[in-house]
């Protein structure tokens, strides 16, 4: 069995489950068979999905950086799943503050959307990754060529905006948040680093050019949509 053949049918959806189970965990410590919430269930639901799509995140834009220093580019093609997975738990996240925090009670959603900063920040990030997810297929790349991948740098803001968020939500104990701060600023850093480094020529090309995960790059190429950020 060949190593894409290997990432078809048994890396992936192992990657899948793997991906899918801290949303499985609150469930199950929502009914209380794995554990449980807490004295503030709802509170709890919220941040457990808010922290793993702030992970998501993290692992997507870790991709790029790992192929290029292990050269093992069959990585690119989890890409997509891990960027789309991003999505769904801050979707959940959404989801979980508009329910069972707001009660979908318009009036006091848009007063905080709009008079709460973290929370604006926070909003700001979800509609950048509805919009990544809205056009994360190949289909779509393909219509919508160079302008794809300017949206899909989207992501390096989306990170920024998911730290900061969590930043000012915590108020006091700031520890955890300055771990991913510190992740970010280094996942960040090495492509800038790397831009620096490159001829100009080439980063002009780069540019005209660029390798997305939603690309298919020949035989060995990835197909998958998840934003690329080389």
């Amino acid at each position: 069995m060949n190593t894409l053949t290997q990432i078809r049918f048994i890396w992936k959806p192992s990657l899948f489950a793997a991906c899918l189970s801290p949303a499985l965990l609150v469930v199950t410590d929502a009914f209380e068979i794995t554990g449980d919430l807490g004295a503030n269930p709802v509170e709890a639901i919220q941040d457990r999905f808010g922290i793993w799509g702030l992970r998501f995140i993290m692992i997507t834009l870790a991709v790029t950086p790992l192929r290029q220093i292990t050269g093992r580019n069959w990585l690119v093609r989890f890409r997509r799943m891990l960027g789309l997975f991003a999505f769904f738990y801050v979707l959940m996240h959404f989801a979980t503050w508009l329910v069972l925090d707001q009660g979908l009670l318009m009036s006091a959603i848009a007063e905080d959307i709009t008079k709460r900063p973290f929370i604006t920040i926070g909003f700001t990030a979800f509609l950048l990754l509805i919009a990544m997810a809205a056009t994360s297929t190949n289909g779509i790349r393909r219509r919508m060529g160079r302008r794809w991948q300017q949206l899909h740098y989207g992501i390096y803001v989306a990170g920024i905006l998911g730290v900061w968020h969590f930043w000012w939500q915590v108020k006091l104990d700031t520890s955890e948040a300055a771990v991913y701060a510190a992740i970010l600023a280094v996942l960040l850093g090495y492509r800038l680093r790397r831009s620096l480094q490159r001829p100009r020529g080439r980063r002009g090309a780069t540019v005209k050019a660029p390798h997305p995960a939603g690309s298919r790059q020949g035989r060995t190429g990835a197909a998958g949509p998840a934003p690329e950020y080389d």
